[in-house]
């Protein structure tokens, strides 16, 4: 017997000097593909590429039990004002090093060696997945629908990040 999806508590948070909740495309379809899927968007938001109101962004979701993962698009790129990754991998218990590996095989398929281009990362932070996307369109396709996605499914085999979720504050 097949197994029920578990709903899991999304928050999204578009990381950008430049859009609004009117041009944001990439948190606008992720947020779309979350409720799509039949999980919970627990928050949306959009903050400047500067490191101290990303860091406080997702902080303050990984300190709230209301949400289980969060994702951001936008910031992890090369560029002066990619700050992403510097905001939020200091508050990694754990870096998910697995990410990054498949994140670049599945975006080499779409855009080449551009994907080099990306710094794509992703870790547990006080017992809640985070996820760090580019800001395209398609690395953000990809990375929900290709990576992101099959592993909040609990009906993914072998395994899934769903099933370890009630282990990630284990001491």
């Amino acid at each position: 017997m097949m197994q029920d999806l578990v709903p899991v508590r999304i928050a999204v948070l578009t990381v950008s000097d430049t859009r609004n909740a009117d041009t944001d495309g990439s948190g606008s379809w992720l947020a779309a593909a979350i409720e799509g899927s039949g999980h919970e968007l627990a928050g949306r938001k959009i903050v400047a590429d500067e490191e101290a109101n990303i860091r406080a962004a997702v902080r303050a979701w990984t300190q709230d039990p209301e949400v289980d993962v969060v994702i951001t698009t936008g910031g992890t790129g090369l560029t002066g004002r990619d700050v992403t990754p510097e905001a939020v991998e200091p508050l990694f218990d754990k870096v998910i090093q697995g990410f990054a590996i498949v994140f670049h095989d599945v975006s080499f398929q779409s855009v080449g060696l551009s994907t080099i281009q990306s710094r794509a990362c992703a870790g547990v932070a006080n017992g809640t997945f985070v996820f760090c996307l580019p800001g395209s369109a398609g690395a953000v396709r990809d990375g929900w629908e290709k990576v992101i996605s099959p592993q909040l499914d609990v009906r993914t085999r072998p395994c899934n990040l769903v099933q370890i979720m009630p282990r990630l504050g284990e001491r």
